[in-house]
């Protein structure tokens, strides 16, 4: 089977609850933030939840995109690694059924678990256990599959761990030889404070598109206006997908600036809007898409994400509603 995209990340569970700010509070977590916790802290939170109507599904921030590439219709591999726990099994399993071809095989340990807090103004605070995800290591990455894909999707959060990072680099270094295109999202701007100058030679080099957000480009480049942080980085990565919340995303391609349009819906959960709109713009040009309809329809695709609970769309696009964005 020939692949669009094939995804490289952490495998976790994501385990959704909303609460108030007070409760937030308590817990003395920055607001809007990941935060990598141990086993005994992320037990703590979810002891605190108690009550909370709490949603559980496969996620990781390249595993929720990956999963939307699937579900507007692509074809999809990924790599991650999970336990040989009923929350592994629970992940490849909601994975597979959305036809994911996963086949990195399980590890003896805890699965790794991302609680994401949402309090009432919609915004997402995850605390992250990684538990065996850590431990995806460069043998992990399949070859064949990669030379069967167009893209390659490499999550920032992997360059954490020394494991990790061996198995994006590797992931990479397998694209880049069998001539498939290398996409990377710098994930949070607290990677950028750790990692600059080697994300930045990755932009430079192997990433022919790039996904960040207008306060990760900042970051980047030290620079304020949207337009100018995009033409920086475009400057030395191919493409570019910078989103701006509700004022929609700047496309970079060919030396041109395609402003995108925010879709305006009523927001409940930022949580996965990103991964979304990744995934929108991925189907959109691995389908042949010109970048400014690819761009729509990964606009569409993050509103639909925003206006629900949850990383995953709880009501798939129909192809007929691809393809009209598509025109």
């Amino acid at each position: 089977m020939n692949y669009d995209v094939y995804g490289v990340g952490n495998s976790l569970v994501d385990i959704q609850a909303q609460v108030s700010e007070a409760t937030l509070k308590s817990l003395e977590f920055a607001k809007g933030s990941m935060t990598l916790v141990d086993e005994a802290t992320q037990q703590k939170v979810l002891g605190s939840l108690h009550g909370a109507a709490i949603h559980r599904c496969a996620g990781g921030s390249a595993a929720n995109t990956i999963m939307g590439v699937a579900d507007l219709g692509g074809k999809a591999a990924y790599a991650g690694k999970t336990g040989a726990d009923e929350l592994g099994r629970f992940c490849l399993s909601d994975m597979r059924q959305q036809g994911v071809s996963i086949e990195v095989p399980p590890a003896a340990g805890q699965t790794g678990t991302c609680v994401i807090l949402i309090t009432p103004d919609a915004q997402r605070t995850m605390l992250t256990h990684l538990g065996v995800s850590s431990t995806l290591g460069p043998e992990d990455i399949d070859s064949e599959q990669i030379r069967k894909a167009q893209y390659v999707y490499i999550e920032g959060y992997l360059f954490t761990g020394p494991s990790t990072r061996e198995a994006a680099l590797r992931a990479i270094a397998l694209a880049k030889s069998h001539g498939v295109k290398v996409a990377f999202t710098v994930s949070d701007p607290f990677l950028i404070a750790a990692f600059r100058d080697e994300f930045w030679e990755l932009i430079r080099g192997p990433v022919d598109l790039l996904f960040c957000n207008l306060e990760e480009a900042r970051s980047l480049t030290g620079m304020h206006d949207p337009i100018e942080c995009a033409h920086e980085i475009h400057r030395h990565a191919q493409n570019v997908a910078m989103t701006l919340g509700a004022d929609g995303s700047i496309v970079m391609h060919e030396g041109t600036a395609i402003p995108i349009e925010g879709v305006s819906v009523p927001a409940i959960d930022t949580t996965g809007a990103g991964d979304m709109y990744a995934a929108g713009l991925l189907y959109g040009v691995t389908a042949g898409l010109p970048w400014k309809k690819a761009g729509r329809l990964a606009s569409h695709a993050a509103a639909r994400v925003v206006a629900q609970m949850g990383a995953r769309l709880a009501k798939k696009f129909t192809p007929a509603e691809v393809a009209e964005l598509a025109n």
